[in-house]
């Protein structure tokens, strides 16, 4: 069945660095936009950032720009996020999702992705 499993997630203190990871299965990584989103408690859940099937094309909300990478291995079904110069407001849950559409793709719309991950906590110290 499909899976996406978060991994990487953890405590931090402001300014530091946390790479996580998304390991996907059960359906063909390679043909399907990843995105990475994240929920605040009391929030709704928010764009954070998306990545093309191919890798050629990145997304970044304006809040994480310059901060966070997203990248893509389609040989290991893994999604990245690199992120750098972490801020207590980054604390969230963090989620990765896969979208299956060729057109139209809607990166920064949750409704928008076919599966989710169950999440992994990142936590940001002041």
């Amino acid at each position: 069945q499909v899976q996406l499993v978060e991994s990487g997630g953890g405590l931090v203190q402001a300014g530091g660095s946390l790479r996580l990871s998304c390991l996907a299965s059960g359906f063909t990584f390679s043909m399907y936009g990843m995105g990475w989103f994240r929920q605040a408690p009391g929030k709704e859940r928010e764009f954070v950032a998306a990545i093309s099937w191919s890798g050629l094309s990145t997304y970044y909300a304006s809040s994480v720009k310059g901060r966070f990478t997203i990248s893509r291995d389609n040989t290991k079904k893994t999604v990245y996020l690199q992120m750098n110069s972490l801020k207590p407001d980054d604390t969230a849950v963090y989620y990765c999702a896969a979208d299956g559409r060729k057109t139209g793709w809607r990166y920064d719309v949750a409704q928008s992705y076919d599966y989710w991950g169950q999440g992994t906590q990142v936590t940001v110290s002041s």
